[in-house]
């Protein structure tokens, strides 16, 4: 599990990948003012969502380096 984003409001957005499964899913975990919540959300329904916020930004990053490093 890999943290992609901390907000100053203290939520939390970690990528994950489910050993068992293989599958890579984006882990959500509101603050605790919020409910203390935890999604698992996929991480194709993730990128398709299309909000810019900082968290998709952060997988958008780690996506190019990764391109980058294997070219």
């Amino acid at each position: 599990m890999r943290e992609l984003y901390a907000s100053p409001n203290g939520d939390r957005w970690y990528l994950v990948v489910d050993e068992a499964s293989g599958h890579t899913f984006v882990r959500h975990a509101s603050n605790e003012a919020s409910g203390g919540n935890v999604a698992d959300i996929p991480l194709s329904a993730f990128l398709a969502d299309g909000r810019g916020g900082p968290e998709h930004q952060e997988v958008w990053a780690l996506l190019r380096h990764i391109a980058e490093e294997t070219v």
